[in-house]
C-alpha cells in the first residue's frame, strides 16, 4: 500500500462490544496505522450498528435471507461492499455467520477474528459465544484467555497474532467468566492486532 492508513471495515452481528472497543482505541490514537471505515451487519437489529452511528462510521446491512438464502450471493454482496469502499482489512467482531473458503481466499490474511478461548482450546465448529465459557467451565481448565487469529476455510483455523490469558475462579459462572474474558483479554489484544497487521499493510 505505502504511506496512509488501512481501510477497515468491521462485520458484526449483535451487541458490538468488540466494535466498541475498537472504536474507543482508535479515539485514543491506539490504532494509527488504520481507520474504520465500514460497519457491516448481518442482522438488522445490531446494536453495533447504534453505535457505529454514534462514531459516525457507516453501517450497512446484509443479510443472507435478502440475498435469497443464497450463501454465494451473501458473500458476493459483501464483497461489492468491501471493493466500493476499497477495504484494506476486514475485522469480524462477533459475526455469526461462517465464510466460505472462496470469500476467505479473497483477502489472504487480511480478514481477523477473535475468539473467546486460547485456541487450539474450545474452538472450531459450533464453539461460539457463551458455549466456549460453558466447555471450559466443564472441562476444568484454570486458564482460559482469547485469541485474534487470521481467518481461513477452517473455522477458527488460521494463523494466530496474539493470545492472552485469563484465570479462572472456583465460582465463575459461563456468564461472568465471558465478561472478564472480553474486558481483560479480547478488548485488550482485538486493537492491538489490528493495528499490528494495519502497520503492515501500510508498509508493504
Amino acid at each position: 500500500m505505502g504511506g496512509g492508513k488501512a481501510r477497515i471495515a468491521v462485520l458484526v452481528s449483535g451487541g458490538g462490544t468488540n466494535l466498541q472497543a475498537l472504536i474507543d482505541a482508535q479515539s485514543r490514537g491506539e490504532i494509527p496505522h488504520g481507520e474504520i471505515v465500514l460497519v457491516i451487519a448481518n442482522k438488522a437489529d445490531a446494536y453495533a450498528l447504534t453505535r457505529a452511528e454514534t462514531a459516525g462510521i457507516p453501517g450497512v446491512v446484509i443479510t443472507k435471507k435478502a440475498c435469497g438464502g443464497d450463501q454465494e450471493a451473501f458473500e458476493d454482496a459483501i464483497i461489492a461492499q468491501l471493493e466500493a469502499c476499497e477495504i484494506d482489512l476486514v475485522v469480524l467482531a462477533g459475526f455469526m455467520a461462517i465464510l466460505s473458503k472462496r470469500f476467505t481466499d479473497t483477502y489472504p490474511k487480511r480478514i481477523l477474528n477473535v475468539h473467546p478461548s486460547l485456541i487450539p482450546s474450545f474452538c472450531g465448529e459450533g464453539f461460539y459465544g457463551l458455549r466456549v465459557h460453558e466447555a471450559a467451565l466443564a472441562k476444568g481448565v484454570k486458564v482460559t484467555g482469547a485469541t485474534v487469529h487470521y481467518v481461513n476455510e477452517i473455522p477458527d483455523g488460521g494463523e494466530i497474532i496474539l493470545q492472552k490469558a485469563v484465570n479462572i475462579r472456583p465460582d465463575d459462572t459461563p456468564e461472568s467468566l465471558q465478561k472478564r474474558v472480553m474486558r481483560l483479554a479480547e478488548w485488550k489484544i482485538l486493537p492491538r492486532a489490528v493495528e499490528l497487521v494495519s502497520a503492515e499493510l501500510v508498509n508493504r
